[in-house]
Order: C-alpha cells, then sequence, then structure tokens
C-alpha cells in the first residue's frame, strides 16, 4: 500500500480531532449531571411545582458556573454549542409542525374585505384542500378563476387596495397580480419564521432546531429537553395577538336584561342532555303522561344561569366553572341569542378571563366592540415589553407604547376613568387583567402593566412574544411529537445496552472466525465508531434512537467489509502465493465488491435522507456517515495493522482459526438447480402475504392516517381490552394496545383531530386523564400524569399528533422514497454492471423481500407481543432492507461477473461457482448482522422492536432472494445470449 505515512497521519489528526469534539459532550454531561444533584438536594419532589423549581435551580447553577475554565480551554458555555446533539427519543422534549395559514395571510392582504367572490373562493380553497396535495394559494387562485366572472384579483375591493396600493393597481391583470402574492405569501411565512425563532432564543431551552420545510408554509421546530411542555407548546401557537378593550360599567342594566332574555329564549332551544336521556328512559317504562311531564321539567329549567353566575369580580359581567366556558361561549355566539342584544350593547364582544392555576371557575367580561369588531388599541404599538415585578412583588409584564399607541392609550384610559369602566388587557382571545383607571385625564406616556396570577416563567413567556411581535398569521399545529424526560434516559440506557452487547458479539466472533486477524478487524471497528461519535458531534448533527440502531447497523456493515478482504486473502493464499502478496491481491480484488455494496445502501440512506423526517433522518445520517467511516477504517485502518504485523520477522497470520480453517471449502451447491423449487416456494409465500395485504390489510399508524397516539405506563398491569372499552365510551373511537411490558399501553385515538389547537389537546390528555385515574396510584395528579410530569415513572410518557394533511404528505414521501430507491439502484446497477439483467435480478430480489416483510407484518400483526404499526420507521427499516438485500445481491454478482470474465459461462456451473465462493462471506455477515439486529431487538427498547422486527426478517430474506432469486432470475433472462455465446 502506497501513501501509508499519509494514511498513518489522516488517521491520527482524524482519531485526534473526534475525541477532541467529544470531549465537549462529556464535560457537559459531568456539569449538568452535577446541577441536577443540586437542585435534587434543594427541592424534594413532594412539594409544589418542584419540577419547574427544579429547573429554575439547575438553570440558575449552570448559570453560576457557565463562564469558569474547564481545564483551560473551554468553559461550559462554550462546550455547550459544541457537545453531541441528542434527539427528543434520547433527551425528552417537544417536536412540533406548524402551518402558517395561508389563508389568513390573503386575508390580511384583502384587508379583511367582504367581497363574496374573494370569500367564495377562500371557502373552496378549504374544501379543495382536503382532498389535494398543492398549495392552499394555487387553490385559492384555481377558485377564484372558477367564480370570478368580470371581478378580478386587482380589483378595489380585493388586492388592489390602500395597504398594496404601491404595488397592485385595479388596471392589473390576474396574471400580474399573482407573483406579487405569491411573493407576500413568503414574505409573511419569513417572518412568521423570524418570530418563531425570537420567542424561540428567548424561551432558554439549548440547542433549539427551528426550520422551514421548502417553500411550503411549514415551520419545523425541536426543543430538545424542554421540560414544561405545556409551556412550551403555547409558546409556539401563541399568535400573540394584544388587544385593549373598554369593559363596560358593573351592573350594566342592557346587559342584565340581555341575560334574562337569552336564558328565557335557552329554554326553548337547549334541553340538558340528562334530561333527555331521563325522559327516553321513562318513555319506555311509564304512561306517556308520565314521560310528557318530564319533558315539561326540562323546559322549566334555566339553561343559562344554572351554568353563569351575574355580578363577577371586579369588571367581570359573571363566572362560570372553566369546564362550562364552552358551552356558555357557544351559546353567547349563536345568531337567535345574539340578536337579542339591545341596541346599546349590540356589538358587544364577550371574552373569558385566563384562569389562573388551580382555579376551578373564570370570570365571563363584556367589551365595547363595534362593527367590525376592532380592539382601541392593538399590540403593534408596543416598542417594548418586559418581565418584572409589580408593587406587591408579584411577578408581572411591563409594556412600552409608541408615540402612537400612548396618545390612544391616554385617551382610552381617560375614558375609562370617567365611565368607570376598566381596560381589558386581552392575549390570543383571553383576558389577562382588566383594571380600572383612578388616573384623572388618563395615563400618559405610554407604558402599562400586566398584572394577574403570573408565574416567573408566564411573564418571561409573555413579555417574549410582545417583544417578537406576532405571528402574520395563525399557526396550527399539524404534527407533534413530545417525549418525557424520563422515558428518554430510558431510550440512553437501552441504545447502550444494545449497543455494548452488540460490540462484544461481534468483536469476539471475528477474533474467533479469524483469530490475530480478526483483532486488527477489531481495532479498526473501535475506531470506526469514535470516528462515526466525532463526525456527527463535529457536524452538529442529531443523535436520535433510530440513529443509535444506524450506528449499530454500522457495526454489521463494517465486519461485512473486513470479511470480504479476509475471505479473498484466504483465496489468494489458497493459490500458493506468498502472504505479502496474497493480502495485497486480497484488498485490492476485494475493493470493487466492498464499493459497490455500499454505494448501493448509501443511496437508500440518501434517499432516506430526502424523504425521511425527524429521527428517520437520524437514521439516514449516521448510516451515510458509518458507510464513509467503515470504508476507511476497513481499507486503510485494517491495511497498516496487517502490514505491520506481517513485516516483524518470525510472524505469522492466518486469517482463520483452527476450528474456521477448512469452513466453506470446496462446497459444492448446485443453487441454479434447485431455482424451480425457489421460485414455487417464493410464488407460494409472496401470494399469501398478498392475499393477507388485500384482505387484512395493514395496521397503519397515526403516521399514515392522522391521529393521536399516547405511550402510558402505570404501576401494575392493566387490560387493554378493558381500557378500550372505556375509551371508545369517551372518545367514541379509541384503541388501547400493550406497548412492552403488561403496565404499559399505546392508546390511539381519531378524536377532533382535524380540530386545531392546544385547547383540545389540553382536553384529550384531561379525558385522559380521568378515565384511567382509577389504574393510577392513589394521589395522583393531572400534573402527574401529563408529559414531563411531577412523575416521570407514571403518566403519558410520550404522545404523537399527526394532522390529516400531514399524514397524507407522509405516506406520499414513503411511495416516493421507495419507488425512488428501486429507481436509483436499478440504474447504477446498470451502469455497474453493463446488462440489463443484472438490474432485473437486484430490483426482483428486492420486489420480493419488500412483499414478503410486508405480508408477514400484515399476516402476524395480531398476534405478535410487540406493536407493529405501519409508520416511518417501518419506511426506514424497508428501505434498509432494500440495501442490504442490494448489497448482498451486488456482492454475488461481482464475483460472477470476475469469475465468468475469466473462465467463460459453462452453461451456469462457473454461476454455481461464484455463489459457493461467496458463502462463507454470505452466511458470516448475516449472521453478525442478524446478532445485532436481535441485539437491538431484545435491549433496545419497545419503541424500536417493530423496526427491529422488520430488519430481521428482511435480513434473512435478502440473504436467501441473493441466492435464490436475484442470480436465478438473472440467468435465466441471459440463458439465450449465454448459449449463443457458447457455440
Amino acid at each position: 500500500m502506497q501513501n501509508k505515512g499519509l494514511i498513518k497521519l489522516f488517521a491520527l489528526l482524524f482519531g485526534l480531532v473526534s475525541i477532541y469534539q467529544l470531549s465537549y459532550t462529556f464535560f457537559t454531561s459531568k456539569i449538568e449531571s452535577d446541577a441536577q444533584k443540586f437542585a435534587a438536594m434543594k427541592i424534594p419532589s413532594s412539594e409544589e411545582d418542584y419540577v419547574a423549581k427544579r429547573e429554575i435551580l439547575e438553570a440558575s447553577y449552570l448559570d453560576s458556573i457557565g463562564k469558569n475554565p474547564i481545564l483551560g480551554f473551554t468553559t461550559y458555555e462554550e462546550a455547550k454549542t459544541k457537545e453531541l446533539n441528542k434527539g427528543l427519543d434520547l433527551k425528552g422534549g417537544i417536536n412540533v409542525t406548524l402551518q402558517i395559514s395561508v389563508k389568513d395571510i390573503l386575508k390580511g392582504l384583502a384587508a379583511n374585505t367582504k367581497n363574496p367572490i374573494f370569500n367564495k373562493a377562500l371557502a373552496d380553497a378549504d374544501a379543495a384542500s382536503k382532498n389535494s396535495d398543492d398549495t392552499y394559494l394555487n387553490l385559492f387562485f384555481e377558485a377564484f378563476e372558477n367564480i370570478k366572472g368580470d371581478a378580478k384579483l386587482a380589483n378595489p375591493d380585493i388586492f388592489a387596495n390602500k395597504g398594496l396600493s404601491d404595488e397592485i393597481n385595479f388596471q392589473m391583470t390576474d396574471d400580474e397580480v399573482k407573483p406579487i402574492i405569491r411573493r407576500k405569501i413568503d414574505e409573511s411565512v419569513v417572518s412568521a419564521f423570524e418570530v418563531l425563532r425570537e420567542r424561540i432564543d428567548g424561551f432558554g431551552v439549548t440547542q433549539p432546531n427551528i426550520q422551514r420545510e421548502g417553500n411550503s408554509g411549514r415551520i419545523v421546530v425541536e426543543l430538545p429537553g424542554a421540560r414544561d411542555i405545556a409551556r412550551a407548546r403555547d409558546l409556539l401557537s401563541s399568535t400573540a395577538q394584544l388587544e385593549f378593550w373598554e369593559t363596560y360599567e358593573p351592573n350594566n342594566q342592557s346587559l342584565i336584561n340581555f341575560f334574562i332574555q337569552a336564558n328565557n329564549r335557552l329554554k326553548d332551544i337547549v334541553v340538558p342532555e340528562e334530561e333527555v336521556v331521563k325522559a327516553e328512559s321513562e318513555i319506555d317504562t311509564l304512561l306517556s303522561d308520565v314521560a310528557q311531564d318530564s319533558l315539561d321539567l326540562a323546559t322549566e329549567r334555566n339553561p343559562l344561569f344554572e351554568k353563569l353566575q351575574l355580578n363577577g369580580p371586579g369588571f367581570a359581567i359573571g363566572i362560570a366553572a372553566i369546564k362550562d366556558t364552552a358551552e356558555i361561549g357557544g351559546w353567547l355566539r349563536m345568531p337567535e341569542i345574539r340578536r337579542l342584544l339591545p341596541a346599546d350593547v349590540q356589538f358587544t364582544k364577550f371574552l373569558w378571563e385566563r384562569p389562573s392555576k388551580g382555579t376551578e371557575v373564570a370570570a365571563l367580561f363584556a367589551l365595547k366592540s363595534n362593527r367590525d369588531n376592532t380592539p382601541r388599541i392593538s399590540g403593534d404599538v408596543v416598542s417594548d415589553a418586559r418581565d418584572q415585578f409589580d408593587q406587591f412583588n408579584r411577578p408581572s409584564v411591563g409594556m412600552d407604547m409608541n408615540v402612537k399607541g400612548a396618545k390612544e392609550w391616554e385617551k382610552l384610559t381617560n375614558e375609562a376613568n370617567l365611565n368607570n369602566t376598566g381596560i381589558a388587557i386581552v392575549l390570543d382571545n383571553k383576558v389577562y387583567t382588566a383594571p380600572g383607571v383612578t388616573t384623572v385625564g388618563g395615563i400618559s406616556g405610554g407604558s402599562s402593566e400586566i398584572t394577574g396570577t403570573f408565574t416567573v416563567n408566564e411573564t418571561k413567556d409573555i413579555a417574549n412574544v410582545l417583544r417578537a411581535g406576532k405571528l402574520p398569521a395563525s399557526a396550527e399545529i399539524i404534527d407533534s411529537f413530545v417525549v418525557g424526560p424520563s422515558l428518554g434516559q430510558e431510550a440512553i440506557d437501552s441504545g447502550f445496552m444494545s449497543f455494548v452487547i452488540a460490540m462484544i458479539f461481534v468483536l469476539i466472533w471475528m477474533i474467533f472466525y479469524y483469530g490475530k486477524a480478526g483483532i486488527f478487524a477489531d481495532i479498526a471497528l473501535i475506531f470506526n465508531i469514535v470516528l462515526i461519535f466525532g463526525v456527527l458531534a463535529s457536524l452538529g448533527a442529531v443523535l436520535t434512537l433510530p440513529g443509535i440502531a444506524g450506528i449499530v447497523l454500522t457495526i454489521g456493515m463494517s465486519v461485512d467489509a473486513n470479511v470480504l478482504i479476509f475471505e479473498r486473502i484466504k483465496e489468494e493464499i489458497a493459490k500458493g502465493k506468498g502472504k505479502g502478496q496474497a493480502i495485497a491481491d486480497g484488498f485490492a480484488n476485494a475493493l470493487s465488491s466492498i464499493l459497490d455494496a455500499n454505494i448501493t445502501t448509501g443511496l437508500t440512506a440518501l434517499i432516506l435522507l430526502v424523504f425521511g423526517s425527524g429521527p428517520i433522518k437520524g437514521f439516514a445520517t449516521t448510516l451515510i456517515i458509518g458507510i464513509l467511516t467503515s470504508l476507511f477504517t476497513a481499507i486503510f485502518i485494517t491495511r497498516l495493522l496487517v502490514d505491520w504485523y506481517i513485516s516483524g520477522k518470525g510472524r505469522t497470520l492466518d486469517f482463520s482459526t483452527a476450528i474456521t480453517k477448512n469452513l466453506f471449502t470446496n462446497m459444492d451447491i448446485r443453487f441454479l438447480s434447485k431455482r424451480k423449487v425457489a421460485y414455487i416456494l417464493s410464488f407460494i409465500l409472496v401470494a399469501v402475504g398478498i392475499f393477507s395485504l388485500t384482505t387484512r390489510g395493514l395496521d397503519q399508524g397515526v403516521d399514515f392516517v392522522g391521529g393521536r397516539n399516547y405511550q402510558i405506563r402505570f404501576v401494575d398491569p392493566v387490560n387493554p381490552t378493558e381500557i378500550t372499552s372505556e375509551l371508545t365510551e369517551v372518545f367514541g373511537s379509541a384503541a388501547a394496545k400493550t406497548f412492552g411490558d403488561a403496565n404499559q399501553i399505546m392508546v390511539s385515538t381519531k378524536y377532533k383531530v382535524d380540530v386545531q389547537g392546544t385547547e383540545v389537546d389540553d382536553e384529550i390528555l384531561n379525558k385522559l386523564y380521568t378515565s384511567l385515574q382509577k389504574y393510577l396510584p392513589d394521589g395522583a395528579t393531572y400534573e402527574d400524569f401529563i408529559p414531563g410530569g411531577t412523575n416521570g415513572d407514571i403518566g403519558v410518557l410520550k404522545y404523537r399528533k399527526v394532522g390529516p394533511t400531514i399524514a397524507d404528505d407522509i405516506k406520499q414521501n414513503a411511495v416516493w422514497a421507495i419507488v425512488g430507491s428501486l429507481a436509483v439502484v436499478f440504474l447504477y446497477i446498470l451502469l455497474r454492471f453493463r446488462k440489463w439483467q443484472y438490474s432485473l435480478g437486484a430490483v426482483v430480489a428486492v420486489f420480493h423481500d419488500v412483499l414478503f416483510v410486508l405480508g408477514v407484518f400484515s399476516l402476524t400483526s395480531s398476534i405478535m407481543p410487540f406493536n407493529m404499526e405501519i409508520d416511518q420507521a417501518f419506511i426506514a427499516a424497508i428501505l434498509t432492507v432494500i440495501g442490504y438485500s442490494l448489497n448482498d445481491t451486488v456482492v454475488v454478482f461481482d464475483r460472477i461477473r470476475e469469475i465468468v470474465n475469466e473462465r467463460g459461462w459453462k452453461g451456469g456451473a462457473n454461476i454455481n461457482n461464484a455463489l459457493n465462493s461467496t458463502l462463507s462471506r454470505t452466511l458470516n455477515t448475516s449472521l453478525t448482522t442478524l446478532v445485532v439486529l436481535l441485539s437491538i431487538f431484545i435491549f433496545g427498547g419497545e419503541t424500536l422492536r417493530g423496526f427491529m422486527f422488520a430488519m430481521i426478517v428482511g435480513v434473512v430474506i435478502g440473504t436467501y432472494s441473493s441466492l435464490f432469486i436475484a442470480t436465478p432470475v438473472m440467468y435465466d433472462t441471459l440463458k439465450k445470449k449465454i448459449l449463443k455465446e457458447e457455440k
């Protein structure tokens, strides 16, 4: 091998840089562990809000030592920016995909026009978007075109308005207006991106990640380590619509009369549900006149006043239980109820207060509004905001307004003082406070304060969103993934366990099979692992649980390269060559197969990287890095070690042991003669699988159908069938399955999957807690139950929400990923082997393997004791199976081409010889890979079990298909040409 000195220098530098990069991770882990111990000593777990308090203490500890030098070359703050990033499944936190509402942006650009054609086009685009993959903007343009008549986009009451007068005039055609609107939409999404980034910067988590998905209106935000899940979610979804409204004076007689009339009107509209059930039951058993009396009783009730108590505190019009606020709000929005409002209060806006934590009631405010429903002052006049403490040392938010806002604020507060009314400060349609004004002439200067029952974190977040500004449109959470910190630690422990066990087995096996040469392969393998983690750290890549699986899989691939090399060296030695020449020729001859095998696997990993998301990208990233480092260590590091050893006097190096020396030698299996049996067997197995797929189908997860998944753990074992029945009564549709141990379940539901907003997420968590409370330990609270709660060992450990729109996109990407990988590999094999028959054989084998795995999942999903839902991880497994199957097939094809080029076809004899000569490598690699996968399957945690099962099945069937499907198909399609060449 030439340039040994350069390779040694490069390997040394590569290794030192990797160790240097990983040192930052070691330092931060040690310091953060000290911070956790410090906080645990100060705050006992029994203390109220101890999670939030410990988080504050830990942050305070880390701040205090953040700039202290570590070994003279770094600090904690610097090391934190350079450590190995851990994904949500290893660290806990929240990942959300936000859809910025293009509809809201369009309405804003059109100045909230009442134009019926414009609004009809929006409604048509809404309907079309449910069954189309096209962008909302294109659907709107299409809908407008279909119904516009003589109207055009540049109408004065659409886009040729005062706000866009500098760019759009009424003489412009639709084709001229469209690119301007597209640019404005894009600018609004960019603006939303920047607003969210500023909010996240003020949130306080380390290594946040925010990125835009192409040119779409989607923004992906990841907050690893975020413990207060509700706080993070509210921060991301809040539009920060700050508004200032004047309330009505207390005991306004017009409003009181309105509520009396509304209550009387509701008697005719609303029949309480419990009375209907009661009446229906009585009708079946009692005389009709008695039943009629029951119904008459219902009309004598007071639906509104039974839930709403007038004369609320301060300037509130009334109070109600929080659980009743949604129903009361729905009543007050009914057109037939609003028509009862007297003329002097006809534009009243009813809003609920933001209730303080722990309370069960909320106040209702009646705000003075107008025909356009616009506030007196909006949040765009706020020039600065800060968290502070009020005169009673309670957390509050201070605000400063610009000149325009200050003047309007002085005017508004003066009117409130004269009218004896309050000023309601509203953020995202919740009244945060509604103080009165005692200053005669109003408050000048534009400074004000939001007070209420806030925590320190809440005032920080409110000030943060006000400073960052409001989102230009609503941001709907269409996909969310939440992992509690305790589950993340479990994932680290299980991933590390599977990694260590796999490593130990592979290291021992290589020594057992190849003797001293196996030791050199092991050294190269360990060096390879160091390089992988070092590259991940230096690139800022995110390590996920599937990423660990990718690294463990890389162990098997690294072994494959060494096995190929050692087997070729043994063949050269068997030909009578000297050790030095045999080693040189062995490395040279194996290079082609190693490159082809790794390139085909790398291509499938690239497809995963392009079409995957979240953890799947992590798997693809580590797989690609592992392929590159494996090539380097197998080809160069192993070679350096072997050459160094044999250069010593009196040293001999046999690439086998006494037990394995003659294994697989002189094999003479006639594979081609068995191809018809293999065809029949494969046809039967695949046909059974296809029949099951068409009749039973697959257990599709929320990734593909939309919905919500909740991984919930209890102390004692539970009955999933019983829980399914109970939850179905609550949600209408729900399913619970055992997930791992008997005390852990996965709950899936499509309840309100089309409804956006954090209120629905909270509603479902509340319903789950109420329904499952009897299975929790005595005294377990709602705060114990939610993700990241006060008791990390029970309750919801992880949940995932996928909206129908993004589920369709995920499904489409999955199809494109599989089709794309097959097409790319077909072309690569065609270029390498120059015969389409080789490509056909490889692709047929891959189709065979994929259909077999899908069939197994369809047939066994109901009987296996682990989760076998089809999700993105399963698609990653399928693509990895494709890569592995092609890896095997390409190695076989390489040997066939080599032997045929040397000796000719001789019918099919030399094909059989090629297959026999690769048998040792095939079985060796398959065995080590299978053991690695089994290690992850057993010890890697429940989340990876279905993923690993698919890969285990894929490895077994991939080994079979490379010998009995790919090669026979290639031979049968080439047979006529072979016979013609040999005549």
